[in-house]
């Protein structure tokens, strides 16, 4: 559970705190409904989820289809959300939560109801409060998750192949109203293109779709939902060094290149994409732990590709602290880059992670940081902006 009661109560104070309970929930159930929904929709998901706790009738409420669309269009226009750690390092494949923005936020650990059967996993994306997880140790299993229900489902196995490398998406179009992952699948050391599949939740089964060309990024979060559409960056030619960025529509279900600015602004450069203000960006590595952010202000219009923010260098407090030993050990801080930007804040303050170490918001009209500390942050880890929701994965999957 995310919320935890203590283990040891006195006769009294339980009989006290039922009572409490009791009587709490019958002046609840006096309200007229659209109050009732209307109160608990503004509340933050972890109170929601406390609340779901109370007795079964309110947990049977906290499932009303609802009172989880009201929550997750008034979060949508508040914008609060919940940071999400994938720990690596000192116990591999933990998820905490924080509740953020929040001045005295604490850190809390999810119970992952899968880790017996996948102890390790990737986290390929987040959307609409839901988790997709694949399996790191096999690239087998895939499960659809919600942290904080604990709604879980694994997905049918699809195609399997010993020396295989997997690419992963997973993401919603706001038209058709689907959630799908998109699974390609290159073989090592061949010339045979890839295999692409889909499934759609509430189908039983993996749909085959033509083979794409492409070779793209397989490092996990990578992949970015903008529009109806998932976004990867593509690996650099044996021949040329130009890098392009590929969308896959979750509607008509194909594969397009998307339109980069003019001259060497993305083409040749080293950069990771993440969704800025609802827009497709990316985060240009320079020199120095330097990062220019380019945004398409206009989805699919090649001349609105704007370089708009400069972010400056910066070394977190405390950076070198068991650098040493545990930089070994996290595939995380092995594999990614000095900073990654993980998103922007409701007041335009740009949070970045270092060498999924540190996490820290830039200003960019001020050009301060100010390092983000937590209690109970993990050591090593990769941040996740997620939306906490109350969705429940079986209100659309029948497989």
């Amino acid at each position: 559970m995310v919320i935890m009661e203590s283990d040891f109560e006195t006769q009294g104070n339980k009989t006290k705190r039922i009572k409490i309970e009791e009587e709490s929930t019958n002046r609840m159930e006096t309200l007229p409904r659209d109050i009732i929904l209307n109160i608990l929709s503004g509340l933050p998901i972890s109170s929601l989820v406390q609340f779901r706790c109370v007795c079964r009738s309110w947990r049977l409420l906290g499932q009303d289809p609802d009172l989880v669309n009201m929550h997750s269009s008034r979060m949508a226009e508040s914008n609060p959300t919940c940071l999400i750690f994938h720990c690596d390092y000192p116990i591999k494949n933990q998820l905490y939560f924080v509740e953020f923005p929040s001045s005295n936020g604490k850190v809390k650990k999810f119970q992952v109801p899968f880790c017996s059967a996948m102890p390790e996993f990737d986290v390929v994306g987040t959307c609409d409060g839901l988790l997709c997880l694949s399996d790191s140790l096999f690239n087998d299993a895939l499960y659809i998750y919600n942290p904080f229900t604990r709604n879980c489902k694994e997905l049918p196995k699809s195609m399997h192949n010993l020396n295989q490398e997997v690419v992963y998406g997973f993401g919603f179009h706001p038209k058709t109203k689907e959630y799908k992952v998109v699974k390609i699948v290159y073989i090592k050391n061949s010339n045979k293109g890839s295999a692409v599949q889909v499934f759609t939740l509430g189908s039983s089964t993996w749909r085959s779709l033509e083979k794409v060309n492409y070779h793209l990024v397989n490092w996990p979060s990578q992949q970015v939902c903008v529009n109806g559409r998932l976004h990867w960056v593509t690996w650099p030619g044996r021949y040329t060094r130009i890098r392009s960025i590929i969308s896959f529509d979750l509607a008509d279900e194909k594969f397009r290149e998307v339109p980069s600015p003019d001259g060497n602004g993305l083409s040749r450069c080293n950069y990771h994409l993440v969704v800025l203000g609802g827009c497709l960006s990316a985060a240009v590595y320079c020199h120095y732990g330097k990062l220019d952010i380019w945004v398409m202000e206009k989805y699919g219009v090649k001349e609105s590709w704007i370089k708009k923010f400069n972010l400056g260098n910066y070394v977190p407090k405390g950076f070198q602290r068991e650098m040493e030993i545990s930089y070994k050990i996290s595939r995380f801080a092995s594999k990614g880059r000095f900073v990654r930007v993980v998103g922007l804040t409701k007041d335009g303050e740009f949070l970045l992670e270092y060498r999924s170490r540190a996490l820290v918001s830039y200003d960019p009209k001020t050009t301060k940081a100010k390092d983000l500390v937590f209690p109970g942050m993990p050591k090593w880890y990769r941040t996740i902006v997620h939306a906490g929701s109350l969705n429940w994965i079986d209100a659309f999957t029948h497989g």
